[in-house]
């Protein structure tokens, strides 16, 4: 067993005023608001199998101001200790029975709680190789015992410094990154709402299409994600899909709110609208925008959700073998969301009341859709639409007018 005068280097020992009888200044004594640093606020824990080592150890780091001081004489019980007490710094000895210190370091950087709790090893082992180890494994500082108690306060203070200054710009970092999030999502609301507000106006002059926008938006969800699309894409189509027909905006009511078919010349005027469409959701479409930020002009590209629905209002009524309009594209030509809002929206007009035709009943809408295959529509949405059918009605059930 060490002894006491072996551990601690006896010149700091509190000396008294033979001339005055009273208490000299102790030199380990630092002032609270030294450097900003709260030592009685920290919690230095302390593990060493040998109980008058800690004992005093503790002293020194008392009458250093250091109040919230952890012992732990069993090795064995060191790592439940930290991970319980979540101390500031860890005074560690390497030389114990059961479990060494190598050994408590190891686990400590290995533990994602305590990887970045700074531990100073505090040993009698004054080797080259056992310095080395020591700082390979993940500690802070090394100190050889006999130690001076006075060189010992420092160097806690100067690693409980940093380590106060790391957990500053840690939690500063959180809080703006918290931030970041909060604005992000409040910008993302924003644009949500706003796009479907946009898709609620294009149907706003149809009372009896009230929630096809959200139907279809809802279905072309469900399809892209059967289909293999990302997480990402399929949120994209969810909210971009409800504003495949804002160009109706633009079409007269005489053609739009009309009952019964279309004369071929009202048709050609309701076409329009999938050009229309692109033009209210992307009038700058395909080319870059301006935008100003903090008073400087800065080069941006478009909304990717805004260039989805862009897309989607252009080529929901292409079809499969190239009869469809406005361009005319076939197979795919047609990009893949076109391809999916085009059965979504079919669906939801044959299974729904429209102001020119009653509801069609639920298998005459399938039968529609299968007559469609490889036709109308692309083969594998059809057969997605089929393979997800049941969420499908559910969709249309939840969300019925």
């Amino acid at each position: 067993m060490q002894t006491l005068e072996s551990t601690i280097d006896p010149a700091v020992e509190i000396q008294h005023s033979a001339a005055h009888g009273q208490q000299q200044p102790d030199p380990l004594t630092i002032d609270g608001n030294d450097d900003g640093l709260a030592l009685a606020e920290m919690v230095v824990m302390m593990i060493d199998d040998e109980p008058i080592i800690t004992k005093t150890v503790k002293k020194y780091l008392e009458n250093a101001g250091f109040k919230r001081i952890v012992t732990c004489c069993e090795s064995s019980e060191a790592l439940e200790a930290i991970q319980h007490e979540q101390p500031d710094v860890v005074l560690l000895d390497l030389n114990m029975p059961e479990v060494g210190g190598f050994e408590i370091l190891s686990s400590m950087r290995s533990a994602p709680a305590l990887k970045r709790i700074p531990v100073i090893v505090l040993t009698s082992s004054d080797d080259a190789d056992t310095k080395l180890e020591s700082f390979k494994r993940g500690a802070a500082d090394f100190l050889v015992k006999p130690v001076h108690a006075g060189e010992l306060v420092l160097r806690l203070k100067n690693i409980l410094t940093a380590k106060a200054y790391h957990d500053q710009v840690t939690r500063h970092t959180a809080l703006l990154e918290h931030q970041v999030r909060l604005r992000t999502n409040e910008l993302k609301a924003a644009q949500l709402q706003i796009l479907h507000s946009l898709a609620s106006a294009g149907e706003f002059r149809d009372e009896v299409t009230g929630m096809h926008v959200v139907r279809v938006g809802r279905y072309s969800g469900a399809l892209a994600r059967y289909l293999g699309a990302s997480d990402d894409w399929v949120e994209m189509i969810e909210h971009a899909a409800p504003l495949h027909d804002v160009g109706k905006i633009g079409i007269p009511d005489a053609i739009l709110l009309k009952p019964g078919p279309l004369e071929p010349s009202e048709y050609e005027v309701m076409k329009q609208h999938g050009i229309m469409g692109t033009q209210i959701i992307c009038p700058a479409s395909r080319r870059r925008l301006a935008a100003w930020a903090d008073d400087e002009l800065l080069d941006v590209t478009e909304s990717p959700i805004m260039k989805m629905a862009a897309v989607i209002a252009e080529t929901h009524h292409e079809k499969w073998d190239g009869s469809g309009y406005p361009k005319g594209l076939k197979g795919e030509e047609i990009p893949p969301e076109g391809r999916i809002v085009a059965v979504a929206d079919v669906y939801d007009a044959l299974s729904n009341e429209r102001p020119y035709k009653k509801a069609f009943s639920r298998e005459k809408s399938f039968e529609i859709i299968a007559e469609g295959r490889g036709v109308h529509f692309d083969p594998r949405v059809v057969d997605a639409f089929f393979a997800t059918v049941d969420e499908i009605l559910k969709i249309q059930l939840e969300f019925s007018d």
